[in-house]
């Protein structure tokens, strides 16, 4: 298994997660709260959705597809104390434009060679992202991490567990 392999591994597992933790979640369950202050699944899609474009440009600028007009406007942290359904896509909305944005991640991933890996981000990154490499692995953790949060809603809700 080399690089990409692993990061295709990773976003893959991640996506199983999030299919599974989301596919019986209503409309309305998009919107709660798995804690006092807490962001919504809703806003969390959002927000999962544009940091993956953000990471990947970082690390080869010009290589992602284009958010829809008025996407990151709706997802900052100003907007994630919303809970109006209006303020927010539906969940086949988020995962459409996540399909499409995934794909342009492993577009670029495939662009790269071995040693692309090495090169320095630009631009406002998390400071653990100091590589392109470092900025594709972070995709699948990050992905990941949010969908413990889903788990947490999910109880909340009264389902079983999964795993």
């Amino acid at each position: 298994m080399d690089f990409k392999d692993s990061v295709r591994t990773s976003l893959g597992i991640a996506d199983f997660l999030v299919q599974r933790y989301l596919e019986d979640l209503t409309p309305q369950e998009m919107l709660v709260r798995p804690a006092p202050d807490a962001n919504h699944v809703a806003w969390q899609l959002g927000h999962l959705i544009q940091s993956e474009r953000h990471l990947v440009e970082a690390a080869v600028p010009g290589s992602m597809p284009e958010l829809p007009a008025g996407f990151a406007e709706r997802h900052t942290t100003d907007t994630a104390t919303s809970e109006n359904p209006a303020d927010f896509l539906s969940k086949e909305e988020y995962l459409k434009i996540a399909k499409e944005i995934r794909a342009g991640t492993l577009k670029a991933l495939d662009s790269l060679s071995e040693a692309d890996f090495d090169k320095p981000v630009t631009g406002r990154v998390p400071p653990v992202v100091k590589r392109a490499g470092d900025a594709f692995v972070m995709n699948g953790i990050h992905w990941a991490s949010h969908t413990g949060q889903w788990v947490v809603t999910r109880r909340k809700l009264g389902r079983p567990r999964m795993f």
